[in-house]
């Protein structure tokens, strides 16, 4: 049986409880939800990207990226990503800034599937990400 091994990039901070940033087993990579703060910085607690959609969404893509390259992934592996907003006024504009962002990957691969929900976050956050992978 394959072992499971944990994922936290250089980028992250230590998770708050008991979970991974991401986990592989075999060919599957899950990448837990993850919000717009910016990279760690020696001992210092999280601290979001700004107070703006663009600027957490597209930290959040940043980090799930990150992730994703920890564990042997890229984009182009993502079979699923699911959003998580606070707001259902957000929509159109992370729509905007999401596919700007993906416009920009130059993907080899179609799109990953994609659900969007609202969702309560701890204040001052917009957006959380998560993302499946399949690889190989």
């Amino acid at each position: 049986m394959t072992e499971k091994t944990a994922l936290t990039p250089s980028t992250h901070s230590v998770p708050p409880a008991r979970f991974s940033h991401g986990v592989r087993k075999g060919g599957v990579l899950q990448v837990a939800g993850q919000v717009g703060f910016l990279p760690a910085q020696d001992g210092e607690p999280p601290a979001p990207a700004g107070p703006t959609l663009r600027a957490q969404t597209l930290q959040t893509l940043a980090n799930v990226k990150a992730v994703l390259t920890e564990g042997g992934a890229s984009w182009d592996d993502v079979m699923m990503i699911r959003v998580y907003l606070t707001d259902v006024d957000h929509f159109a504009e992370m729509n905007e800034i999401y596919d700007a962002y993906f416009a920009e990957q130059a993907l080899t691969q179609p799109p990953a599937a994609r659900t969007t929900v609202y969702v309560g976050l701890p204040a001052g956050l917009l957006v959380e990400i998560d993302a499946l992978a399949v690889l190989g």
